[in-house]
């Protein structure tokens, strides 16, 4: 049984008139903000924090540089570490800083890459710089690896999900460094979802590179945050702690600040909108209901050839950069556009859309594939969705795991939820 005011935005969805790559006669609708452009001239500190002006852990460089010095320094960055519009990398040794390794994520160092591609060896064109892949067949880094590192850093946009695998990867980072008498130092970046705690708190069974640490899937963390957590908690293999600093950003920032994402934070986020839907929309990549891979709009549009031809929008997944071989490829699909739809309900994550497409779905029999566990973190979502559970029951097995949850996360909160 839907809510009132979940029942309202899902007819308000279903009576849009449709639009997109393939569509029924319409104009189409905006496609959501687009992700903000740098704010800042290359390498150089932006000014005082205002509600449009975030500083960020990297630009604060007096903070840190004192730390680095003499050190042999390893770098876990993608294309979202930046001090103003340059890379972290050059700022650094533009300061005389001795970079030694660049490490790798999901999606490589210029985040270039697509979702999942294994991400290989190799070296910086620009830098000459080492790169070491921590996505591929090793996503912890070995003693060899960090064979000539005295210090890591960790600087990476995350967007406030469980199964972004960024977070796993510092995770690993971190682990590696306690086992191996590293430092690691964290440059705090805000959560665009910051202010979104919800979701079942990952069972130990699922345990994955999509969820190592039990997280509910909106934790509501920055990244200097969550590795508190981690370190403070004991979830690292043998309950280890790692030499950890947090660089935290400039006063001002609040967890419900709104933070314009400056860079992309990945190939399939391409707005500030995909961004706001992704924690309720990415479970959908456990099923057989595309999310929009292989369109222009991903995470803004879902919808499968297994849904009611009576759906207002329709698109066609095709191969593209961001997604070479995208699920449902060449198929056209039915479902909805949610570009200018809410990207939370009331309660927190949207949960009316996987409840209505299981609905309507033509194979039911299929439309739950073996990743769903590992994206939701638990049995009992797919049982519950499966047994017509309404979204309130849903929601309250979800406690007191996410009560308690939120409890623990006041503890390592470093800046004020308003």
């Amino acid at each position: 049984m839907f809510g009132i005011s979940t029942k309202i935005t899902l007819s308000l969805l279903l009576a849009l008139p449709a639009c997109g790559t393939t569509a029924r006669p319409a104009a189409a609708p905006p496609a959501g903000p687009p992700v903000a452009a740098a704010q800042a001239e290359a390498g150089t500190p932006g000014g005082p924090p205002t509600a449009s002006r975030v500083v960020v852990g990297a630009e604060q460089l007096e903070k840190y540089l004192p730390q680095l010095k003499n050190k042999r320094v390893g770098l876990v960055v993608n294309q979202t570490s930046r001090v103003g519009t340059a890379f972290l990398v050059d700022t650094l040794r533009a300061r005389g800083v001795n970079v030694t390794a660049i490490f790798a994520p999901e999606h490589g160092f210029r985040g270039e890459e697509a979702d999942g591609a294994t991400i290989k060896d190799g070296r910086d064109a620009r830098s000459g710089v080492a790169v070491r892949s921590v996505y591929g067949k090793t996503k912890k880094p070995t003693p060899e690896m960090l064979a000539d590192v005295d210090v890591l850093i960790f600087d990476i946009q995350d967007v406030g999900a469980r199964f972004y695998t960024f977070i796993s990867t510092l995770h690993y980072v971190m682990e590696a460094a306690a086992e191996q008498n590293k430092a690691v130092l964290v440059l705090d970046r805000p959560n665009p979802n910051g202010d979104l705690v919800d979701g079942p708190v990952l069972e130990p069974a699922h345990k994955s590179f999509v969820g190592l640490d039990p997280l509910p899937i909106a934790h509501g963390l920055t990244v200097g945050e969550l590795a508190n957590m981690m370190n403070g908690e004991k979830w690292l293999a043998g309950g280890k702690k790692c030499r950890l600093t947090v660089v935290p950003m400039a006063t001002g920032y609040t967890h419900a600040t709104t933070y314009p994402l400056p860079v992309r934070p990945s190939p399939n986020l391409p707005t500030d909108h995909s961004v706001r839907l992704y924690p309720s929309i990415c479970l959908f990549e456990g099923t057989n209901v595309s999310v929009g891979r292989g369109t222009a709009t991903p995470f803004e549009v879902i919808g499968s050839p297994t849904q009611p031809d009576t759906r207002p929008f329709l698109f066609t997944p095709k191969p593209n950069a961001g997604s070479p071989t995208p699920p449902l490829n060449g198929q056209l699909c039915y479902g909805l556009n949610l570009a200018t739809a809410p990207a939370r309900a009331s309660s927190g994550l949207v949960l009316t859309y996987l409840l209505d497409f299981y609905q309507q779905s033509t194979d039911k029999a299929h439309f739950f594939g073996k990743y769903f566990e590992q994206l939701s973190g638990t049995t009992t979502l797919r049982e519950q969705v499966i047994a017509g559970k309404s979204e309130a029951e849903i929601r309250a097995s979800w406690e007191p795991g996410l009560s308690k949850f939120k409890t623990l996360r006041g503890k390592y909160l470093l800046y004020p939820e308003r």
